[in-house]
């Protein structure tokens, strides 16, 4: 069986964790527009049901003509349908047009009653077969489950990286996601499927609960496993809030230097294809 090793393919990456509120869809369209900046080709594939990516991104639904979606790529189970669904992103940014979007809506909840179907959790990898060869990179955010729609998100990539807040809860549910990826590659039929790391967000060194965890997260995952550390700033929230890209929002050089320094430290990495 053909693995997303063995095609010519974007490098796909899972962001993942067992919990939700971990900072999941927030690190994949920031980390995507960091990568933008850089001048990479990005493809963001919302596989999560609430569709947090796809609206922080500027993505509008319509429901009197509904575009196509994720969810409608994995139905079709055909290789290469995800060419029909990227859709640009709703940004304004110079960069922008070096992201585009695979959108979700709360229908991909749908595709999960599918799970029993015969290799029903190799659909995505095979939607993406050949529609992403144009991409650097494709960051894959995960629904906080471990559940069919993240089997199929692993299933398609080739490396998954855990995204966390500093606090116990969150972190439990990143070690999880960590010891699911290492334990299910080869009954995804994706062996070669590899943790690489950790982003943390929203952390604030005033709070002595954060510092503790953050120590702990080294600990569990070593040094060269935190990938990134981004501070709690509202600026932020306000930017998936009402769905811009960093470099609209004043006083937000200290947060796009934390997801650059990440997207530099993704790429040495994780080499594109």
């Amino acid at each position: 069986m053909m693995t997303p090793q063995d095609e010519p393919s974007a490098t796909r990456v899972a962001i993942g964790n067992n919990k939700g509120g971990a900072k999941k869809s927030t690190h994949t369209v920031r980390l995507a527009e960091a990568l933008a900046k850089l001048g990479h080709r990005v493809g963001v594939v919302d596989a999560d049901p609430q569709g947090n990516a796809s609206r922080r991104l500027g993505w509008k639904d319509n429901p009197s003509n509904p575009p196509l979606t994720t969810s409608e790529a994995i139905e079709a189970n055909a290789e290469g349908v995800a060419s029909q669904v990227w859709q640009p992103i709703g940004w304004s940014a110079e960069y922008a047009d070096r992201i585009t979007l695979m959108p979700a809506r709360y229908t991909l909840e749908n595709r999960v009653s599918e799970a029993g179907q015969v290799g029903a959790y190799r659909r995505l990898a095979k939607a993406l077969k050949g529609a992403d060869r144009h991409l650097d990179y494709v960051l894959i955010d995960c629904q906080p489950s471990l559940g069919h729609l993240t089997q199929m998100a692993l299933a398609a990539a080739h490396h998954a990286v855990g995204s966390t807040e500093p606090e116990h809860d969150s972190v439990e549910g990143a070690v999880r996601y960590r010891d699911f990826v290492a334990t299910a590659a080869d009954d995804l039929a994706n062996p070669d499927l590899t943790f690489l790391g950790m982003i943390v967000g929203g952390y604030d060194m005033r709070v002595g609960g954060h510092v503790g965890q953050l120590n702990g997260l080294r600990q569990i995952f070593g040094e060269e496993g935190i990938w990134g550390v981004i501070p709690r700033r509202s600026l932020i929230t306000n930017a998936d809030e009402f769905a811009q890209s960093l470099s609209e929002i004043s006083d937000s050089a200290e947060v796009r230097a934390a997801f650059e320094n990440l997207a530099q430290r993704f790429v040495k990495e994780i080499p594109a294809r």
